[in-house]
């Protein structure tokens, strides 16, 4: 990482821990063979600060998943906070989410809301941005767990507790924070989120999540199905998929794979209603009640147009089925 960035960040977070509040926090640094002179004012800062410690990885290169595991191993205190090198926190940042956390003991992953910075952001990471902004409750952000992926890794602040109860991080050829969130929602967590913008979220084009393969939407929707076959389409009788385009045809190659694929696909194209998709019939909306009267049925929204998903959500909604439960929106 550029020595002038992780310099920073970590200055930022030593601001953070000198708060009053905070007197009982350490700043874990995992150093995986830096040689770009951090490692010599970590190790100068720490004789003055001994709530810093430096921890270097036996055998440098280890990659990412191995430094957040090491770092988590290291860390002593109930919560755990992250954050990666180009990005910059609110000085109050970990004062107000340990104080949230005191308060909420029912909530084990808490966010913030984010600003948009770096490179001038396109109209695409400006739509993402507000929409990871929006929502703040449990229920709120776990009906988005299948679009996107909800919570910004580096703005979280996590129940050390939880983290050791999933076994951490995973290390496995896709998206490392994305698969903890499922994982931990699986396994009975509660997210939250604090409605004030407490990081400056970094956007370039060399970032891990835009360059590294692992990152790739195939990637996140492999994940996405796995999580979907082994969790909410697991009691299903039916499962639909509304959307025979490319979303929910990439969708419904994953579900096979993952063991659940869907019975049936629905879409509003006169010029598909009647076909077939990947060996399943394509039906047109009005046909889903009769297809879902008196059956354990499961239907996942996987609609890119912009503006469709609110449609849909009005259709599902009139047949009283509930988001979050009998439906979920996938992208």
């Amino acid at each position: 990482m550029p020595c002038r960035n992780a310099l920073r960040t970590i200055a930022g977070a030593m601001k953070s821990i000198e708060c009053q509040t905070l007197r009982e926090f350490e700043l874990v640094v995992v150093d995986d063979g830096s040689s770009d002179g951090t490692g010599e004012w970590l190790h100068e800062r720490a004789r003055h600060e001994p709530r810093l410690r430096r921890i270097r990885l036996p055998a440098p290169g280890q990659g990412l998943v191995a430094a957040l595991n090491t770092g988590l191993a290291a860390c002593r205190a109930p919560y755990i906070a992250r954050m990666d090198a180009d990005d910059i926190a609110h000085p109050r940042r970990l004062e107000l989410q340990a104080e949230f956390l005191d308060a909420h003991a029912e909530i084990a992953i808490l966010a913030t809301r984010v600003y948009a910075a770096g490179h001038p952001p396109g109209p695409g990471w400006r739509r993402y941005v507000a929409w990871l902004n929006r929502p703040l409750c449990h229920e709120a952000i776990v009906r988005n767990l299948f679009i996107e992926s909800p919570l910004p890794h580096p703005t979280v602040m996590m129940r050390g507790e939880w983290l050791n109860r999933v076994g951490g991080y995973r290390e496995f050829d896709g998206p490392e924070d994305y698969d903890l969130w499922l994982r931990l929602w699986r396994a009975g967590a509660r997210f939250a989120r604090l409605p004030q913008v407490l990081l400056d979220w970094t956007d370039h084009p060399w970032r891990l999540t835009r360059t590294d393969p692992r990152y790739s939407p195939d990637r996140f929707l492999r994940l996405k199905a796995r999580a979907l076959a082994e969790g909410p389409l697991s009691a299903a009788e039916l499962v639909v998929i509304w959307g025979a385009g490319r979303i929910g045809r990439r969708l419904g190659r994953e579900l096979e794979a993952a063991g659940r694929p869907a019975d049936a696909f629905v879409d509003i194209d006169p010029r598909i209603i009647g076909g077939i998709r990947r060996g399943r019939p394509i039906l047109a909306p009005e046909e889903l009640p009769r297809l879902i009267t008196g059956r354990r049925a499961v239907v996942l929204a996987a609609v890119g147009v912009r503006g469709a998903r609110a449609e849909i959500r009005a259709r599902l909604k009139s047949l009283r089925l509930r988001e979050g439960r009998d439906w979920w929106a996938v992208a």
